[in-house]
Parts: structure tokens; sequence; C-alpha cells
């Protein structure tokens, strides 16, 4: 059997040949024309895409067009639109146009293959391709190159047919989106990013805010200051289980208001004896209560973290100010340092976190307050975004008995260091050698 198609003109649609076994030839139908475009415009694609690591831009041209491709070229069709010519190539750039007759097989190896068209038989060979070639095969990449680049040709064929459909239903925005979301999923840990790729990646995620949420936000990468190590002293004699540290907390840091997560939970206990497990966190009455005392608890921001340890990914790691942190982008969700927490500081996002537009706080530091997606966990951080900034974490602020301390440990005339120079302090479970920066203390 011939490897050749059924001849053609230019402005003939190719036929189909029947079934193995008999049947004559027929019109393509609508779908075999889908099949047969996308063949040709994947080829054209992945080629421009190895060539040029990265999505070209869809064309403007595409988009505005109205007809059933762009005209222009400009969206990656070659130009094969209602302004294009009859028989324009639709291979895309980089490719030799059809001919009347051209072998189906045309751009493999040749070679006097017996192989059904497309298909390398087993005498078939493919030549070696060379050092500077400038395609995926004859380039040296890596893992994760490599499959950015084979996703990124996915990527860019779906982009392109969306452009120059006139009955797509995919808008501008959208499309914009689903690149940058594209790009920030094979982007690199925090740690190891240059300056420019953490404003690359910060400018991405403020637009993805203003197309997914309509909402501007700045997000803040300020990075730890020298010269200070955050330290936190908790009063008990003057908490009085208000709680207004928790609503400040749950509104600064942008958590879930569906789940109703806390990175801080207060517990009212008896008089007498400070006991975690008779304690109750979620009381709902009036306060203080009488005969009762309260005790706030949250991420200690430990010199020594267990949870940083246990991390198979690096994904969380303690800052030089001391501020334990998590990359959510970076985290797998094992949660491997929940169970090492011995302190019950980390959340785990079971499903996609809700913050309503009009209560999202728009300043944001990447490694706090910033969205985050299910299937990651989450901290305090003692409001890096506010911190770094030289402001209070809001729980302290909000405070309005003054039951919290919040300062730099290594200025001797911090409010912080006159505690623990003059106060009775303890931490919670100190046998464990985790040295929490988070202190108790009583008048």
């Amino acid at each position: 059997m011939s490897a050749e198609g059924p001849s053609r003109d230019s402005t003939t649609p190719p036929s189909v040949a029947g079934r193995p076994g008999g049947g004559e030839s027929r019109e393509m139908t609508f779908e075999d024309v889908l099949r047969y475009v996308g063949r040709q415009e994947t080829e054209a694609k992945f080629e421009a895409v190895t060539r040029t690591p990265g999505p070209p831009e869809v064309g403007a041209a595409a988009r505005g067009s109205g007809g059933s491709g762009c005209g222009s070229g400009g969206c990656g069709c070659a130009g094969t639109g209602d302004g294009a010519a009859p028989g324009a190539s639709r291979r895309g750039p980089g490719l030799a146009p059809e001919q009347p007759g051209e072998p189906v097989s045309a751009g493999l190896p040749s070679g006097g293959s017996s192989s059904p068209a497309g298909v390398l038989g087993p005498t078939d060979t493919v030549p070696a391709p060379e050092a500077d070639s400038g395609t995926l095969l004859g380039k040296n990449v890596d893992r994760r190159q490599a499959l950015k680049m084979l996703f990124g040709a996915a990527a860019v064929t779906t982009q392109a047919a969306s452009a120059c459909s006139p009955a797509s239903l995919v808008a501008e925005e959208e499309r914009e989106a689903k690149l940058l979301e594209w790009e920030e999923y094979f982007k690199g840990n925090f740690q190891r990013m240059t300056d420019e790729e953490k404003a690359d990646t910060i400018r991405r995620l403020e637009r993805l805010a203003q197309i997914r949420q309509g909402v501007d936000i700045s997000i803040d990468a300020t990075e730890a200051q020298p010269g200070v190590v955050y330290g936190y002293a908790f009063n008990i004699s003057k908490c009085m289980g208000y709680r207004n540290c928790v609503d400040a907390c749950i509104k600064e840091n942008n958590l879930d208001r569906e789940s109703g997560a806390q990175y801080i939970r207060i517990f009212e206990m008896e008089g007498g004896e400070m006991d975690f497990d008779d304690g109750d966190a979620t009381y709902h009455h009036e306060v203080p209560a009488e005969g009762h005392f309260y005790v706030g608890t949250q991420c200690f921001q430990c010199a020594n973290p267990p949870c940083v340890e246990v991390c198979p990914v690096s994904a969380t790691w303690q800052e030089p100010d001391g501020i334990t942190v998590v990359d959510y982008d970076w985290c797998i969700g094992c949660r491997y340092c929940m169970a090492a927490c011995p302190y019950w500081a980390r959340r785990f996002n079971w499903s996609e976190p809700e913050v309503p537009a009009e209560e999202l706080n728009p300043n944001q530091h990447y490694l706090g307050n910033r969205a985050r997606k299910n299937g990651v966990v989450e901290k305090c951080t003692f409001c890096i975004q506010r911190t770094r900034q030289g402001r209070l974490p809001a729980c302290a602020e909000a405070c309005p008995t003054g039951a919290r301390v919040f300062g730099n440990l290594l200025d001797p005339n911090s409010e912080i260091r006159w505690v623990l120079e003059n106060k009775q302090v303890f931490r919670l479970k100190e046998e464990l050698h985790t040295e929490p920066r988070f202190w108790y203390f009583m008048d």
C-alpha cells in the first residue's frame, strides 16, 4: 500500500481513505478537518516551542478577527483565517507548505520505509541530532526544563486554537490567567530565586489577583532586617478572653472564612491549674468568666523548630529574624511539619481558602498573608508583612488590655527585653529543647 495520500489541488479538501479491507475514499467531515488541522498545528507549535523555550504571545490580531483565523499569522496559525489565501499552509512557521500529492509521512526520515504513513517501522532510523540543532533532542536540558518545554507546546497549541476560534467563549483575560498560572507552576523555591525571578512571580501573582478576584493587591518580599530577632511575651494576668486578637489575625492574614481557620487560640481554664487538655478554646459566653483565666497560643517561632527538620522538600525554613515561614507553592501537603510541631501551630487547607474580595487585605508578603491554596500548610508569621515594616503584629495592636508584648530581642531598650529581665517568665514544653521565642508571665 502506498504511503502517499490522495492527490489534490490546493483548493480541494483532502479525502479520507476507506477502512482497510474495502470501501472507497470519502470527503472529509468537520471532525476529520479538526483532527487534521490539530495534528499540523501541534507539530508546528511543538517545533516553535522547543526552538525557543516558553510560550509565544497569542496574537492580538487573532483575538479581534472574528473569522475562522487571525488572517495574519500573529496567533501562530500561519495566517489561515478568512484573510489568508486559499491553500495557505496551516503548518505554522518553520515547516514547508504542503504540496499537492505530498506524502502523508512528509517530514519523517526517508529511506524507503514500508511502514504506514506517520509511523516508524522496525527498519527505519532517525538521524542523530546535531549538537547545536536547537531542538529539544539537540539541547542539554534537565528534567524540569524538558517538562516545561513539553507542557508549553500543549499549552500554546490550546491557546492558539482558542484565539482563532470564532465560537470560543474563553475570554482574553482567562487565556492570560492560564498562561500566568502555567508560568507559576514551574517556578522554583523562593529561597533559590534571584531578585529578578522574585519580581517576576510577584508581578504574576498581583495580576492573577486582578483577573481572578477583581482586586488590586501589593505583594512585598522585604527580607529580614540585620540586627533583628523577634520575640513575644504573653501576660496571663491581663488577658480577659475577649479574642480581639483572634479576629484581627483572621482579617490581617486573609484566613479562610469558610472553615473558620485560626492561627491564635485563646484557652479558658479554671483557676489554680494550667492544663491545655482541659482548657476550652471554643467558649461562647460573656468574659471574663468568674474563677477562670485565659492563655493564648500560636506559633512560637522556635529557635530549634522541629517542623523545619522534617520537611522533605525544604518548603519551610527559619528566616534570620527568627520567623519560620512556608513557601506555599513549594509545599506538597505531606503534613509532616504538623505532626512534628508540639504546639498545634500549623493549619492545613483541606479546600481552597475563601476570602470575600471586600474583606481581602491587599497589603501582603510573599511568605506571609498572600493567597494560599488547598492542599498546603500555613501558619502564623508574626505578621511578617507588618513587622518587617516596623509595625506591631495585628494581634498585639488589637489587644485592648495590653496583654501582648512584642519586640526585638537584640534591642536592650525594647519592651520584650524589659519583660524578660524583670518578670518571672516561662515557656511551654521547655523539656523538648525547641527554644520557643514566646514567653508567658504574670504581674
